[in-house]
């Protein structure tokens, strides 16, 4: 009886583990009482500027972009990959941790969390710090290329090289990966943010027409490529005027867009290649069976495979459900305490 209540203590500690993919776009906590993904929201907080208090976080705070009445305001604290807003980004954690944890636990809560290959010592300690306020009993963090490798399912514990593109919201990170261990590594500040604002410039550029970042957004997913395809897809948005100030509807179409995102896919393919010249021939040989895997929420812009399959003369694939696969990774360390203390990334 006592061995029993013993196992129900230290599970009851467990369960209340979290993995987060705190990312520029989206917040993803997978919880280990639960087994999966229970939020996947915005990183937006909308907080009181009398107060500072939370008023929403997520979905929520989304919705009030653009809307926020006196007295609200909407913060994105995420840039980069990194912590922006130090306070904001405090609240908006502690907000999603709340909700996150098991209502009945009484346990501190272990968090491991990934971060950019690219994150400075600085904004190492900024994270840590930010989870220990949110009421986190210990703290990880976590390469994110060599998380996401491990959620897409690669051998990363093979001496054969494996090599994962994991394009999010603020950065684009690259990875050879051969033995548990990074081989190459190099990372740029250019994803799906970037493609949004080059919509937002191209449109204002060439209609004279202002539109929001959420709408922005709603034109890369809904007209955004990065190869062309058979068919002409069109779509229809609206904004402001900058010169009349009046409302304007235009009719868009894909080829456009992808001439507008044209910069930053670029980026990302030169990114690639580099990562292809810089990697020994033995390992380089490997992917040509291997191939290329992509991962993050931005590797889902339509024909981004096929452009870097053209251009790497590579076989090249989407993980099954690329958005995911960090916070996966993530939790997958939850389950072998040793491995992730030996291979955490140090303050």
């Amino acid at each position: 009886m006592t061995n029993l209540l013993t196992r129900s203590f230290w599970s009851n500690l467990s369960n209340s583990d979290l993995a987060i993919d705190l990312g520029t776009a989206s917040v993803l906590v997978h919880t280990r009482q639960a087994g999966r993904i229970v939020i996947y929201e915005p990183s937006i907080v909308a907080l009181n500027t009398r107060t500072h208090e939370v008023e929403a976080v997520g979905d929520e705070a989304k919705q009030l972009m653009g809307r926020t009445p006196q007295g609200v305001q909407t913060i994105r604290p995420m840039k980069d990959g990194m912590i922006y807003e130090v306070d904001a980004a405090e609240k908006m954690l502690a907000a999603f941790i709340k909700r996150a944890r098991p209502k009945r636990s009484f346990a501190r809560t272990r968090i491991v969390v990934s971060v950019p290959p690219r994150a400075h010592q600085v904004a190492r300690r900024a994270m840590k710090q930010v989870c220990y306020d949110a009421k986190a009993g210990e703290v990880f963090l976590v390469d994110q290329t060599m998380v996401a490798a491990m959620g897409a399912g690669l051998a990363t514990n093979e001496k054969r090289g494996c090599m994962i593109v994991d394009v999010g919201g603020g950065t684009t990170d690259v990875a050879v990966i051969s033995f548990n261990g990074k081989v190459f590594a190099d990372s740029i500040t250019i994803a799906g943010d970037e493609m949004d604002e080059a919509i937002l410039n191209y449109i204002r550029e060439k209609y004279n027409v202002l539109i929001s970042e959420v709408a922005a957004e709603e034109v890369k997913w809904g007209l955004g490529s990065a190869y062309p395809s058979d068919k002409v897809r069109t779509m229809t948005i609206s904004g402001r005027d900058q010169f009349e100030g009046l409302p304007k509807t235009l009719t868009l179409n894909d080829g456009e867009i992808r001439e507008a995102m044209a910069e930053p896919v670029n980026a990302i393919v030169e990114l690639v290649r580099k990562a292809l010249q810089e990697t020994p021939p033995q390992l380089a040989a490997d992917l040509i069976d291997r191939g290329i895997c992509l991962t993050g929420g931005g590797s889902k812009i339509q024909g981004l495979d096929i452009r870097l399959s053209k251009e790497t003369h590579l076989p090249c694939y989407r993980a099954e459900n690329p958005e995911t696969a960090v916070v996966r990774g993530t939790a997958m360390l939850l389950e072998d305490i040793p491995f992730l203390r030996r291979i955490q990334v140090m303050d």
